[in-house]
């Protein structure tokens, strides 16, 4: 026993005392940990615990990235905060020279180009690219009447072409925008291109005053004089009734817009030649003649062309609502009238007085053979003119009597009415 003690105390003896100069400097003192009454939370497995010691933890590259980008969004907050105008093309001053150059024209009877911002009962709120936003009141929206903007295609979004009508409606720099500027003057545009075009149209008759009706084409208040109406009817009977019309006026500085029933009725019957036999009722009679309406086309009977035989009274001939057959005699398609004749329909002499009935079932037939006597009338007067004047360059072709000189006449044809049929040999 005594041996062994005094070994170990060699073996004290024998070791160099340790010297903390020669440990280094960098390496942390260790600490044993704190015992707390904390609860302790338990690691999993296999994870070393190295941050507790002063050791760094092993990062992933998630993680790296992560802190990178972390450190990044701090350098560009820190560099907005110091410099914010680091790495822009133009200064503040720059920016106010380019306000002052735009020019933005908001000058009333100007046109903008605008998008909807939002729409309303009353309106809607547009932006045109000023300071402010502009207004569009409801009745400015359309031609015609409306209860809602959207009602006129004016949806939020909506990018389209205003008129400046107004300022200062917000008591701002706000603008009062129209779209019913707009549409009129497209409205007087294409009024005089369907009249240039002869255009048949219709209208509703709206109202009637003294000298005539009005009617509404394209959007716009249109006035038809009683006298271009082929109709007989009282003005009251024509209220909200659709009715055929052709532009006999368009004047925009004048704001005049006139219209004509006859000439659309005249071109819709068109189909009815000189000495071509219709069916027709009696509308009015009157002291020189009766009218008579010939499928929406109203013409003249005038009591000479009633019967070959003296007619004294017409009311013992004719009575409203009578329906007869009668043969076209001129028609003027500018003036929308129309001669007509039941004479040239009669058999014999007198018939329309004695047999109205005879005379409407041959009235085609008597309106051939009036057609074959004003053919051969034509033959005879062609070969007259041959005769006596044949340098005049006239052939006996199938351009009529007039040969060459055709195209002078009058589109509307020649007025039967003054040719006196030809003698039964």
């Amino acid at each position: 026993m005594a041996s062994l003690a005094q070994q170990f105390a060699g073996l004290r003896m024998k070791s160099p005392p340790l010297s903390t100069s020669k440990l280094p400097s960098s390496s942390p003192t260790w600490k044993p940990p704190r015992h707390t009454t904390t609860t302790t939370t338990h690691r999993p497995r296999g994870r070393p615990i190295a941050s507790a010691y002063g050791v760094p933890p092993v990062l992933n590259s998630e993680t790296r990235e992560r802190l990178r980008l972390k450190q990044l969004f701090e350098d560009v907050y820190e560099q907005c905060r110091t410099d914010p105008m680091y790495g822009v093309p133009f200064t503040f001053e720059d920016f106010d020279t380019a306000l002052e150059n735009f020019d933005f024209n908001a000058e009333i009877g100007t046109k903008v180009k605008g998008t909807v911002l939002s729409t309303g009962a009353y309106g809607a709120v547009v932006d045109i690219g000023g300071k402010s936003s502009a207004y569009l009141p409801l009745q400015e929206a359309c031609l015609y009447k409306l209860k809602h903007v959207e009602e006129a295609g004016l949806v939020r979004g909506l990018t389209d072409e205003f008129f400046i009508i107004g300022d200062d409606y917000y008591d701002d720099d706000s603008v009062v925008l129209s779209s019913r500027r707009i549409q009129y003057e497209l409205a007087w545009e294409r009024c005089r291109q369907l009249q240039a075009e002869d255009v048949v149209v219709k209208g509703m008759i709206l109202g009637a005053n003294k000298g005539g009706v009005e009617t509404r084409v394209e959007g716009l208040i249109g006035f038809i004089p009683f006298s271009q109406i082929s109709s007989q009817s009282a003005a009251e009977e024509l209220l909200k009734k659709e009715i055929p019309l052709k532009f006999v006026e368009v004047d925009e500085e004048q704001d005049k817009l006139v219209l004509s029933n006859r000439k659309a009725v005249a071109d819709s019957q068109a189909q009815l030649g000189i000495g071509s036999v219709t069916i027709g009722t009696v509308q009015t009679l009157k002291p020189y003649g009766a009218f008579i309406d010939i499928g929406g086309l109203t013409g003249l009977l005038h009591v000479s062309q009633i019967s070959h035989d003296r007619v004294s009274d017409i009311a013992t001939v004719l009575q409203p609502g009578d329906t007869l057959k009668v043969m076209i005699l001129s028609h003027d398609r500018e003036r929308g009238r129309v001669s007509l004749s039941t004479k040239k329909l009669e058999p014999t002499p007198g018939d329309m007085i004695r047999n109205p009935t005879l005379v409407f079932e041959k009235a085609e037939e008597m309106a051939q053979t009036f057609r074959q006597r004003i053919a051969q009338a034509e033959a005879m007067a062609r070969a007259d003119m041959l005769r006596f004047q044949p340098e005049s360059g006239l052939t006996l072709s199938s351009d009529g009597i007039f040969g060459r000189f055709a195209a002078d006449l009058p589109t509307e044809g020649l007025d039967l009415s003054v040719i006196a049929p030809a003698e039964e040999p």
